[in-house]
């Protein structure tokens, strides 16, 4: 098993780095969703590089913790933390969205090491985890099972069902994350379909609540502990984050849900992002569009 002890500005660095690869690997791919993956960013490296268990050298190992990316259109993050923890090479990343790639638009567990289920038709992922944690108890396996759904993805009525199911099992291994960034497809979340009271609501349904920012990463590293430490019943821990966050043009702009920044745009967000002096070491160059 890897292990990973980054302190709290480390991992504020490997965060820098997975926004600079899903900007490239967009810019480079000439599409994607960059916006949800940049919002993603801190949350996935701190469950990668400090949170949880998973060994890079051997995926299958039954008692890793996994991590179901519902929100499957923000790929390029999970791609960008896979990649950095050693499951495959760097220069598959420049492949995003090509012909003949494992790199798809969307997860495929088919297709790559490290990729525990195959998302992007929204709504499917909490059913999933619960599945994957009512087979943990069964085999009497004490890993965690950690999912993160986008706050668009919770107009889906599966989400709810699910969360009813997590909570009647008391499925205390399910962790789900919900990035809540405000913005999805169509719009901002409250005009297209309103959710709010959003805590009340998964309280209502049984879970345990946690609101942090989901751009502090120790707010984000003690939601994790705290969430470990529950029992009896699932998590959900409401980020509160910004779509596109690292590049100041994509910040709140719905353009970046599903469009990649140009040549031009590329080199702007990863100067912003490479500010931070361990990040002017980074030998990661992207090519920018075919």
């Amino acid at each position: 098993m890897e292990e990973y002890e980054l302190s709290v500005s480390e991992l504020q660095v490997k965060a820098r780095c997975l926004r600079c690869h899903i900007i490239g690997m967009t810019a480079t791919a000439g599409s994607g969703h960059p916006g949800g993956s940049l919002s993603a960013a801190d949350i996935i490296a701190a469950l990668y590089f400090r949170t949880m268990r998973h060994d890079p050298s051997n995926p299958q190992w039954e008692d890793r913790d996994r991590l179901v990316l519902s929100k499957g259109h923000a790929a390029p993050a999970l791609y960008a933390a896979l990649a950095e923890s050693g499951y495959f090479d760097y220069e598959l990343l420049y492949g995003l969205r090509k012909c003949d790639s494992p790199l798809q638009g969307h997860p495929d567990m088919t297709q790559l090491p490290g990729v525990e289920a195959s998302t992007g038709s929204l709504g499917q992922g909490l059913s999933i985890a619960n599945g994957m944690a009512l087979a943990g108890r069964l085999d009497r396996k004490d890993y965690r099972v950690y999912v993160l759904l986008g706050d668009g993805e919770v107009d889906e009525g599966q989400v709810w069902e699910a969360a009813m199911a997590g909570s009647h099992y008391r499925l205390d291994r399910v962790i789900a994350i919900l990035d809540r960034n405000r913005q999805q497809i169509d719009g901002w979340t409250e005009d297209v379909m309103g959710l709010e009271p959003l805590a009340d609501k998964w309280e209502a349904f049984g879970w345990h609540v946690l609101e942090i920012d989901g751009h502090d990463m120790e707010a984000i590293l003690h939601a994790f502990s705290q969430a470990q430490q529950v029992e009896g019943q699932p998590t959900i821990i409401i980020a509160q984050t910004i779509k596109g966050k690292g590049a100041s043009f994509m910040e709140h702009n719905l353009r970046f849900h599903g469009n990649a920044p140009n040549r031009d745009e590329m080199e702007v967000g990863l100067g912003e992002i490479r500010t931070d002096e361990r990040c002017k070491s980074c030998k990661v160059q992207y090519p920018g569009p075919c």
